[in-house]
């Protein structure tokens, strides 16, 4: 019997032949066996030399995460901050499991230099140790943590964002909603990098990566698995942990989505920017031919990736103004 074969968008040339090198520290398949390898695998650099090449001054914190227990916080401040800076609180990738507070900060430290914002970024605890709701309640916490010392640390309460990339972009997803209906912080913004939105993992993108590419259907499984255990997929699932799974996204902040062609995470992140339209919301929607999860990230030198870098930077410099 001929299998035929599964249809999906092809990688763009240039990405393409970065795959080899990528999948080496970030293997597209992730079983629960190899949680310990990524952990070591996607652990970020020192930062010390890049944040003094760049004049980007660092302060260490601890606040208080979900049930009060402490949570590291990392400040970046832009050089000669003069008064009080916007600010974005940033939740890193790493599929709910692995990575720090550092993971792909790269991409963002031109929000603290060149746009003179202050980056507060948050090492919430990861699953399956901490599971569902510690990573987003610590991040929401910290987000409140942030609002309430915004005199100490130099932040502007009126220009708050959220921002994440990947698992990241879910956790900031949520904590957008959270905000909302929780009274919280007033946020103007939300930038979610092909979010991790919805553990039900139905859609067609889901199923046309398996073993290609970075972070595959099987991946995303383990992810999700981790987090939730036996609720995945279930109802008792809280929109807070999977976004998608929200029923009314009015009254949230603008939106900037953004997400590969060729990766998992495209009809959730779609459908996700549809959703914000048909409740009224404000929702900038890019979706990257040929890219696949995380290439700017992972591959920031190419086309598509500096396509993907300028465009987000170009959107939330505008939310950031006055």
């Amino acid at each position: 019997m001929t299998v035929a074969p599964v249809l999906r968008p092809e990688f763009d040339a240039e990405l393409r032949a970065g795959l080899a090198v990528v999948g080496g520290m970030f293997p597209p398949t992730i079983t629960a066996d190899l949680i310990d390898f990524m952990r070591v695998s996607y652990a970020s650099p020192p930062m010390d030399d890049v944040l003094r090449d760049r004049g980007i001054a660092c302060e260490e914190h601890v606040a208080p995460g979900h049930l009060g227990d402490p949570v590291e916080v990392s400040v970046l401040r832009p050089p000669g901050q003069d008064g009080p800076r916007p600010a974005v609180v940033y939740a890193h990738s790493g599929g709910l499991m692995f990575g720090d507070r550092f993971s792909g900060i790269d991409l963002v430290l031109d929000w603290v230099d060149r746009m003179g914002a202050v980056l507060v970024t948050v090492e919430y605890r990861l699953a399956p140790e901490f599971p569902d709701p510690y990573p987003r309640e610590d991040m929401y916490a910290a987000l409140e943590w942030t609002a309430s010392h915004a005199d100490a640390l130099g932040i502007r309460p009126d220009r708050l964002v959220v921002a994440g990339a990947s698992a990241g972009g879910g956790l900031a997803a949520g904590m957008a909603l959270a905000a909302r209906d929780r009274g919280g912080p007033p946020l103007v913004g939300q930038v979610l990098d092909y979010p991790m939105l919805d553990d039900r993992g139905i859609t067609t993108s889901m199923h046309q990566f398996d073993g290609v590419g970075v972070w595959d259907r099987v991946s995303n499984q383990t992810g999700w698995r981790a987090l939730l255990g036996d609720t995945c997929g279930t109802e008792a699932v809280s929109p807070y942990a999977a976004p998608s799974r929200a029923g009314d996204l009015r009254g949230l902040p603008p939106a900037f989505i953004d997400v590969g062609a060729a990766e998992v995470f495209r009809d959730e992140a779609i459908a996700y920017a549809d959703a914000l339209w048909r409740a009224g919301g404000d929702a900038e929607l890019h979706v990257w031919s040929g890219a696949f999860h995380a290439c700017d990230i992972f591959a920031p030198h190419t086309a598509v990736g500096q396509s993907m870098i300028k465009a987000r930077n170009t959107w939330l410099e505008t939310i950031l103004a006055d």
